[in-house]
């Protein structure tokens, strides 16, 4: 079972809150592999940094790939900064799997083939697992996708994580989706000033 496929499915599969930003769900799915390598036990946490373990046979591609990728040398990453470098464009790697192993189509407008489209679903035991999870509102998940928008933050009635390493990898999660948005707001005043400058010039 892969977490971050099934949050990806879940992106593509659930009307969102809000549309997340790509940027945002690459960090969130690097956190999911996070959760399903520590899981996995393929890597442990000491303090904020990633301690990669043995390196057995992994069936998901992607998990493997995300595996082979931990820094194996002393003194080891941070989980932060590994959630920058794995999540980079790791969106797309993703859509891209999924398009590749026929989970999604896609669907091109008939009236306006080359403008766009958007992507279909499969109906696969893929998206049935993971709208089995969605329903069950498994609480990783949840927080997972809460963290970039596709449903609203957890309340205190729904189920709670208790595991420490669990909580520091969504923790981490939420503050780089945190950190990104604050780029591109810092990003969006500069150049609203920019713009202002070159008019009054």
């Amino acid at each position: 079972m892969s977490t971050a496929r099934d949050l990806m499915i879940v992106a593509l599969d659930v009307e969102p809150s809000r549309p997340p930003e790509r940027g945002d769900l690459s960090l969130a799915l690097a956190g999911a592999e996070a959760y399903d390598l520590l899981r996995a036990e393929l890597l442990e946490l000491d303090g904020d940094r990633i301690v990669p373990r043995l390196l057995p046979e992994v069936g998901d591609p992607l998990l493997a790939e995300a595996a082979s990728s931990l820094v194996r040398q002393g003194p080891y990453e941070t989980l932060e900064d590994w959630l920058w470098r794995r999540g980079r464009g790791l969106a797309r790697a993703y859509l891209t799997t999924l398009e590749r192993e026929g989970q999604v189509t896609w669907e091109r407008s008939r009236w306006l083939p080359f403008r766009g489209g958007r992507t279909v679903l499969s109906d696969t035991g893929a998206r049935r697992r993971a709208s089995y999870r969605w329903a069950a509102d498994e609480p990783v998940l949840l927080t997972l996708a809460a963290a970039v928008g596709i449903r609203d933050e957890m309340t205190a009635a729904e189920p709670g994580i208790t595991d420490d390493a669990v909580l520091t990898v969504l923790a981490a999660v939420h503050d780089a989706v945190m950190e990104l948005e604050a780029v591109r707001q810092r990003r969006a005043i500069e150049d609203a000033a920019f713009a202002n400058v070159w008019r009054g010039a």
